[in-house]
């Protein structure tokens, strides 16, 4: 999934770490032969680079970034008072996570890839920044969304 480079770092190695819009990290280093990106090595070229989109499989496995910290949460929801936006096509802002947490019922949660989970006491959804997607009630179900963003 395409993420938007916001910002950089160096780890404990002292490696160059784009951060993404989604709130991972992606190293960037510059290795020739295999890996050529020099505009790394200055502050220039890392300055020319942001904003440009870089893939995250991190998001793709709907992989839990470090260090956020929830700041909204829902109501409860029933089967017949889920907002008419949650059950079609809809998304979180860039660097908003979410965590769908069923504490009755079942709930079908779909994403626009194609993947579907089926959602129940002991399993949350994770929800992905900019990825649309929805849920379905399964019946009688009560549910609630978290929503989690970096610590500012």
């Amino acid at each position: 999934m395409k993420r938007t480079i916001v910002d950089y770092y160096k780890d404990e190695n002292g490696d160059w770490v784009a951060e993404l819009d989604c709130c991972h990290g992606q190293h960037v280093r510059h290795k020739p032969p295999f890996i050529n990106r020099p505009w790394v090595e200055q502050q220039a070229g890392r300055d020319v680079m942001l904003g440009e989109e870089l893939n995250c499989v991190r998001c793709d496995r709907l992989e839990w970034p470090h260090g956020l910290v929830a700041y909204k949460q829902t109501p409860d929801f029933t089967e017949t008072t889920t907002p008419k936006g949650l059950l079609k096509d809809h998304s979180t802002k860039a660097g908003v996570w979410g965590r769908i947490k069923v504490k009755q019922g079942l709930l079908d949660y779909r994403l626009i890839t194609g993947q579907t989970f089926e959602l129940d006491s002991s399993t949350e959804g994770i929800v992905v920044p900019t990825l649309m997607h929805h849920v379905s009630p399964r019946g009688t179900a009560l549910f609630c969304v978290e929503f989690y963003r970096k610590e500012k």
